[in-house]
């Protein structure tokens, strides 16, 4: 939305509240980055080795039970990276069920769709352990 500030020229834009669908994209945008970069650093523990997969599509009804696999794997409960990760994930499946329950589309509910992603070229997003 653009509105004319006092002086001619001067524009004010008023940014709009972010809807469920794009609050829930952005989570899993940067959980997925964060499970990238957890994967990737040279620190690694070999329990990280040991998490289940974490690629996230919110438009695979799947992704609710990836969501609950990965919080509730007891692994690497000593990592401080891997417990902010899980607090991620369990706000985005908390948000997903409760929040914007409603306002979600699935679109496949093909769970190997997540465990074998099809890699994109123009934006790799497979996260393996």
């Amino acid at each position: 939305e653009l509105l004319l500030g006092p002086l001619p020229g001067i524009f004010f834009f008023r940014q709009s509240p972010p809807t469920c669908y794009s609050r829930v994209l952005a989570l899993s945008k940067e959980i997925t980055e964060s499970f990238r970069d957890l994967q990737t650093s040279g620190e690694t523990d070999p329990c990280v080795e040991m998490l289940p997969k974490l690629y996230l599509d919110i438009h695979n009804y799947c992704v609710l039970a990836k969501l609950r696999d990965f919080v509730a794997y007891p692994g690497c409960d000593r990592m401080l990276q891997v417990g902010a990760l899980k607090e991620k994930a369990r706000s985005l499946y908390t948000i997903m069920i409760s929040y914007c329950r409603r306002d979600l589309v699935f679109l496949t509910d093909d769970c190997n769709a997540l465990e074998n992603p099809v890699q994109s070229p123009a934006a790799p997003s497979i996260i393996q352990s």
